[in-house]
């Protein structure tokens, strides 16, 4: 069975082929993946045609840092479910811990394994799609994400103990520098990173400890497959709701299945997705009304919805109110 992962993956790869004078989209039909991958992020796609489809773009190109160009162009959110699991970790060392037990959200062929050796931290980094070749492309992609990641916690001039590749150097390697810092290496018996131990517990300021409790509290309570069908779905609500990409067609496809398998599965359990949807949206809004610190307009985002207008119409149809007249009477209740 062929391992698979979000076409996230492949973000900005459309943009940094045009700018090497390549057609994004006859190699990707080269490639034998669906042009779709090109515009959905949270379609699954094989990830050994995805890794092949980086290497023959850099070949095509005469661009040995291919990859690295797109992950200069990278952001959280890219990493779909799991980026809120990584965003709400109080410290570095829950979002490590994080990415390395529901990786498989955004890339059932990446495996990630923490080490720490004395005052060191190694983050090693393999990724499991078979067959003869380099995947050197590849393997800068997920090194370079995961840079990415460390930054957000560590602040944008942190710089890791050391980079390390396994494959050879390329004649040129000032693009990795830049990216990296000074301490890259190549021909390294792993691919991964190194950094100190201490980084592990650098706090995340931005965390928002009530999506986070909710989040351990309905996807860190046991494998997936000891849940209901609908305790899945529900996990799967709340990880894309803040992304706007809550729909029940994306969820299937999380889920391996077609929409119409995923309503009759719950509807079987007397209970659908737009069901599902409100309570996980109400169950949230009371936990940040109880935190109180956040406005209903960064609320409603965190909510899944476009704008507080949104969120005020959705409120008055559940509570024949709206959250805004709910907030204020709230407010002259307290004082």
């Amino acid at each position: 069975m062929s391992l698979m992962v979000r076409a996230a993956a492949l973000t900005d790869f459309a943009e940094v082929a045009r700018d090497c004078g390549l057609d994004a989209r006859a190699l990707v039909v080269e490639a034998g993946l669906p042009l779709r991958c090109l515009e959905d992020p949270d379609l699954k796609v094989s990830a050994r045609a995805a890794c092949l489809l980086l290497e023959r773009a850099a070949e095509r190109a005469g661009q040995p840092v291919f990859a690295l160009r797109m992950v200069e162009r990278r952001r959280l959110s890219n990493f779909g479910p799991l980026a809120l699991l990584v965003r709400d970790a109080p410290t570095l060392r829950a979002a490590l811990e994080a990415m390395v037990r529901h990786l498989h959200l955004h890339n059932e062929a990446l495996s990630l394994q923490i080490e720490e050796v004395d005052r060191l931290v190694v983050l090693r980094e393999q990724l499991l799609v078979g067959g003869m070749g380099s995947f050197r492309q590849a393997d800068e992609l997920v090194v370079g994400v995961t840079f990415r990641v460390l930054r957000l916690f560590l602040g944008a001039h942190w710089e890791p103990r050391l980079v390390c590749f396994s494959h050879p150097a390329p004649a040129d390697t000032a693009a990795h520098r830049r990216l990296f810092g000074s301490a890259v290496e190549f021909g390294h018996d792993f691919t991964g990173l190194v950094c100190s131990a201490a980084n592990l517990d650098a706090e995340n300021p931005g965390a928002d400890p009530v999506m986070a409790r909710y989040v351990r509290q309905l996807v860190a309570e046991g494998p997936p497959h000891a849940k209901r069908f609908d305790e899945r779905v529900r996990e799967l609500v709340v990880l894309l709701l803040p992304r706007g990409h809550c729909r029940v067609d994306v969820v299937a496809q999380h889920l391996g299945m077609d929409r119409r398998t995923v309503c009759r599965r719950l509807a079987d359990q007397g209970t659908s997705f737009s069901a599902l949807v409100d309570q996980v949206r109400a169950d949230l809004l009371e936990r940040y009304r109880d935190e109180g610190r956040r406005p209903l307009a960064e609320v409603s985002g965190l909510l899944g919805f476009a704008a507080p207008s949104a969120l005020s119409r959705w409120h008055r149809r559940r509570y024949g109110i709206s959250a805004r007249e709910r907030e204020s009477r709230s407010q002259a209740l307290a004082s």
